[in-house]
């Protein structure tokens, strides 16, 4: 399968990098119908590993699935898995993986691995390519 990955540092200015790497990936596949979705995904996966992981770095992966599906993964070296919460209407936090839910309709996962873990996303394009 096609694939694209880099290697961010785990900072918060690393989401423009990532949003720039889903985006270019999709430019080639011809799948810009799901590029919002994909682009609001990998910053709020990159959020969290920000905010909760461990080391210097992370591992932003955007594979295609088929001919209108992608997988964009975000890989960190925290086993802790990330937990969907409450967010009451005064909160500036806690809405990220509601948002990774209602636009992957539910298509997100994680993958334990014995170092850390994998959170990934698949989304679909509501367009077909081009012919």
């Amino acid at each position: 399968m096609p694939a694209y990955t880099e290697t961010l540092p785990r900072r918060p200015e690393s989401a423009r990098c990532a949003r720039r790497m889903v985006g270019l990936a999709l430019g080639v596949w011809d799948l810009d119908g799901v590029r919002d979705a994909a682009e609001i995904v990998v910053s709020e996966l990159l959020a969290n590993a920000v905010q909760h992981a461990r080391r210097d770095s992370v591992r932003v992966t955007v594979t295609r699935l088929g001919d209108t599906r992608v997988r964009v993964a975000v890989v960190d070296l925290s086993r802790t898995h990330p937990v969907r919460r409450v967010a009451g209407s005064d909160d500036e936090f806690g809405r990220g993986l509601d948002i990774v839910d209602a636009l992957s309709r539910g298509r997100w996962g994680v993958d334990s691995m014995r170092w850390g873990k994998r959170v990934w996303v698949d989304l679909e394009s509501e367009e077909t390519t081009g012919e």
